[in-house]
């Protein structure tokens, strides 16, 4: 009882990280000499090492015997969380010099919309494939609201897309300027090869409400023109679109990428718009405290790397 009682009295200022591995080295080898020769220090410097220990901890630790240096009941109490400590500091040290993408485990959280999924994860993780092949990816669904608090927590690791809201403590990185098209079936009763601004005013639209998103634009745009009684369906998500297209003369305003993965597993046009709607950026967002995590920077450059190759 002698020593935990001291323990809790000791200066922990006093013990510097080459006392606690002085002490797991002669823990491990039975030897001060052996043990010197572990961590690189001579066998002076290990004895001196040893004192200092002895004394910082009012106990012997370990005890000269025909089979090695012993540790006492005190020492052996010791060895676990001193090697736990020791190997978590350098875990600690490791992450922080650099993010092996090769041989890593890491499972990133992201946030990012319906159409986040469609755009951005296919080139992802064909790009994981091959160059991270043990990386996980995990996209989160929550409330936009939330999704600062969670990139501050680390709870996510990036937010991707047309996320104006996302600011204070936030660094970004713009990966590509975005516009937006008209979308419709391609054997439309009415509408050909263009789409003039009556065939647009008269025509009935579906409208995509994104609460939280730069894509408040397109209703704000509709309210603009006047052409808010011109919205028939209102839907939370862009992934219904194409079953609503395909079986009605709807029409609906996506973002032109989104508008192209559409287009490439369904019979419909992409027609260019006849009233103004500004274009947008869309970008990854990440909160400050991660910014120089390794892991972290990988994950962004990469993705900054795909979409380079893109444009």
């Amino acid at each position: 009882m002698k020593n935990m009682i001291y323990i809790h009295q000791m200066n922990v200022m006093d013990l510097d990280l080459n006392l606690l591995r002085a002490f797991d080295a002669i823990a491990t080898e039975g030897s001060v000499t052996a043990a010197g020769e572990r961590v690189g220090l001579s066998q002076p410097a290990m004895s001196n090492a040893l004192s200092r220990l002895r004394e910082l901890f009012d106990d012997p630790l370990f005890v000269r015997t025909p089979r090695g240096m012993r540790p006492t009941p005190f020492a052996q109490q010791l060895a676990l969380p001193v090697r736990e400590a020791l190997r978590l500091i350098q875990t600690a040290l490791q992450q922080h010099a650099g993010f092996d993408a090769r041989t890593s485990g890491n499972t990133f959280r992201l946030f990012m919309s319906d159409i986040g999924e469609m755009v951005f994860l296919p080139g992802l993780l064909e790009r994981i494939k091959h160059g991270a092949p043990g990386v996980k990816i995990e996209v989160v669904r929550i409330p936009i609201r939330d999704v600062h608090t969670a990139l501050e927590a680390g709870e996510v690791d990036l937010a991707v897309g047309f996320l104006p809201g996302l600011t204070t403590g936030m660094r970004q990185q713009r990966l590509f300027r975005e516009h937006y098209v008209c979308m419709l079936r391609a054997d439309h009763p009415v509408i050909g090869a263009k789409l003039s601004r009556k065939q647009f005013r008269e025509a009935a639209h579906v409208l995509v409400s994104y609460a939280g998103t730069g894509h408040q634009v397109i209703e704000e745009t509709f309210v603009a023109e006047g052409l808010n009684d011109r919205i028939a369906v209102r839907v939370p998500h862009f992934l219904v679109v194409p079953m609503i297209l395909a079986r009605t003369d709807l029409l609906v305003t996506v973002p032109s990428r989104v508008a192209a993965v559409f287009a490439r597993f369904g019979n419909f046009k992409v027609l260019g718009l006849p009233v103004d709607m500004p274009s947008f950026e869309v970008r990854l967002h990440w909160h400050e405290r991660f910014h120089q995590d390794p892991a972290n920077r990988w994950l962004r450059e990469a993705m900054a790397a795909l979409y380079a190759e893109q444009s």
